[in-house]
């Protein structure tokens, strides 16, 4: 496996981690369909939570979260629907997150996240 895919592996897994201590329940993991790919789904009370995960190990050219483009942003609520459909599952509602995970392997990785991110 590449070090950037074990990097990432090792973000979306720092992320759930952070996400089920503050309180919601990973439900799904790297979900894909043609349209794309989904890294984590969670479940916060009654909200379906699709999350994108950005890890980075330095900042060198930028913080995580920065790399979350509109159009992400545009397919992930797509993914959204497609997920639940695929699963036959209702939601009062969802939100899409984003946590940004910044991990240069030497010591606790700094997490940031942001709900509803629009």
């Amino acid at each position: 496996m590449l070090a950037k895919d074990q990097l990432a592996r090792r973000g979306e897994a720092t992320a759930a981690d952070f996400l089920e201590q503050a309180g919601l329940t990973i439900v799904d993991r790297n979900w894909r369909c043609p349209a794309g790919e989904i890294d984590l789904v969670a479940v916060d009370g009654s909200t379906l939570v699709i999350v994108e995960v950005k890890t980075r190990s330095s900042d060198d050219f930028g913080q995580p979260l920065e790399a979350i483009t509109a159009g992400k942003l545009a397919r992930l609520y797509l993914l959204a629907s497609k997920w639940a459909r695929a699963h036959d599952l209702r939601f009062s509602g969802f939100r899409i997150d984003a946590v940004g995970v910044l991990d240069d392997g030497s010591g606790a990785p700094r997490i940031e996240h942001v709900r509803a991110v629009i």
